[in-house]
């Protein structure tokens, strides 16, 4: 240390200053404290207190959307990992419902007894019921877990619409799901050679639009008489489907009937009626035939040789054959003012309608209204019978105008309401649509026919 000191005396003056100037800058570099030490001591007597939480913030936002889809994520794909896991493998089986069973009997045949029976029956929810009324034909999938539990049933209401029952920690609960149908529309039509039913077969149509387009057209062509050969008709229809799956057909949209020379043509609303293509309806204030008959027995004639009296006489009505029980109702809306018995008329019924209009109705085997009860079109009003001066079960109809009796079957009836005013401009824009539909199917059989290919 002294030969330090020895040394520096020894040194020039202008070396002495400059050596102690870097002296005391170093000294000072050295006792300086950096900032980031000075802010740490600030904010741990300042700033931080013991025994409370900080949160520090990220450096951008970007980081914290990352941060918070990462964690959600990872959440997520635990979450599902859990519930495949909790998913028991299920076998599932197929039971046909036969006559005579029950979901107990059906359920019994695969080992479960009247307590599970109980448990799926009475599932929560509104649609648990429905397990209760199973039909002949229809199917359950039984589905059973690995201890042969049964944990789910799946029964098929209709062909879109099935009900689900599942076991779950509160217990069995229903539900149930519809499947979304898809229409599409057709056209058909037929030419009839032998009779109607044939050539609807023939033109593609099922059962129910057979009968639904005779229905349509019923109150101006009676199809039991007036179809005659070469008669033909064009139809507008829907189809339906189920995701891809043909399920049956759906409502007639429009159609066309063509009856010895006469045309008829209907169009299809949204109120689900049937109107001609300026709005009037195909439905007629009365029915032309109250009875499904089996064929006319005797017509309406001014001279006819009665069978039980032996002389001749108007026969002021139609006689309709039909079998005894066969249901008779009332042709149009009105009042019973006639509802008992005599030994010519048998059982009977009298109904007084509007515009002085009766209609009578003999023979039957058990009446169903009494008198002054108020009836509504297509109302069972009696049963066929052969009751009074009847010589086999049949209805005798009369239809009388201001006292005056009428042929029931050729008769002009009066038409029901029009459509109405506030809904006409809509309807005529329907109408129009719907009729060139009707002119392309006509176009088509008309180029089928000149081709030589033969038409349905």
């Amino acid at each position: 240390m002294k030969n330090i000191k020895d040394l520096y005396l020894s040194l020039p003056k202008q070396h002495k200053v400059l050596l102690s100037a870097a002296s005391v800058l170093l000294l000072f570099i050295l006792l300086l404290p950096s900032e980031k030490a000075t802010a740490s001591r600030q904010s741990e007597h300042s700033s931080l207190k013991i025994g409370e939480r900080y949160q520090l913030p990220l450096p951008a936002d970007t980081q914290n959307a990352d941060l918070s889809i990462d964690i959600e994520s990872e959440q997520t794909a635990q979450e599902n990992a859990i519930e495949q896991h909790s998913i028991p493998h299920l076998s599932w089986h197929t039971a046909k419902v036969k006559s005579g069973d029950s979901l107990a009997k059906i359920l019994k045949r695969f080992g479960h007894n009247a307590q599970v029976t109980h448990k799926v029956s009475h599932a929560k929810g509104e649609f648990g019921k429905l397990l209760r009324k199973i039909n002949v034909g229809d199917t359950l999938q039984i589905g059973e877990n690995e201890n042969g539990d049964l944990v789910a049933l799946e029964y098929s209401i209709s062909k879109t619409e099935t009900l689900f029952i599942t076991d779950s920690v509160q217990g069995f609960v229903a539900r149930k799901e519809k499947k979304s149908v898809d229409t599409i529309e057709f056209t058909a039509h037929g030419t009839i050679k032998s009779n109607f039913w044939t050539a609807g077969v023939n033109a593609g149509l099922d059962d129910a639009q057979i009968i639904n387009l005779a229905n349509i057209f019923g109150w101006d062509i009676d199809f039991a008489l007036d179809i005659r050969e070469n008669d033909s008709f064009h139809v507008v229809y829907e189809k339906r489907y189920v995701e891809g799956e043909f399920i049956g057909t759906g409502k007639i949209l429009a159609a066309e009937f063509n009856n010895q020379g006469d045309t008829f043509q209907a169009i299809r609303y949204k109120d689900g009626r049937y109107y001609t293509p300026d709005g009037r309806s195909m439905r007629k204030a009365f029915l032309r035939a109250p009875v499904s008959f089996k064929y006319i027995s005797s017509n309406f004639k001014p001279r006819r040789f009665h069978p039980i009296q032996k002389r001749w006489k108007a026969h002021r009505g139609t006689d309709y054959r039909a079998s005894t029980g066969t249901p008779v109702v009332a042709s149009g809306d009105g009042k019973v003012t006639h509802s008992t018995y005599n030994k010519y008329n048998g059982n009977y019924v009298f109904i007084q309608h509007g515009n002085g209009i009766v209609t009578k109705y003999l023979h039957f085997s058990k009446r169903a209204v009494k008198k002054g009860q108020r009836v509504k079109q297509g109302q069972v009003i009696g049963y066929v019978g052969s009751t009074g001066m009847s010589q086999a079960p049949h209805l005798h109809y009369e239809f009388l105008l201001n006292g005056i009796h009428r042929n029931p079957r050729t008769v002009q009836l009066p038409d029901a309401q029009p459509i109405d005013k506030k809904h006409a401009n809509e309807f005529a824009l329907v109408a129009k649509q719907r009729l060139a539909e009707l002119n392309t199917s006509k176009l088509a059989l008309n180029n089928l026919e000149s081709s030589g290919n033969q038409a349905p």
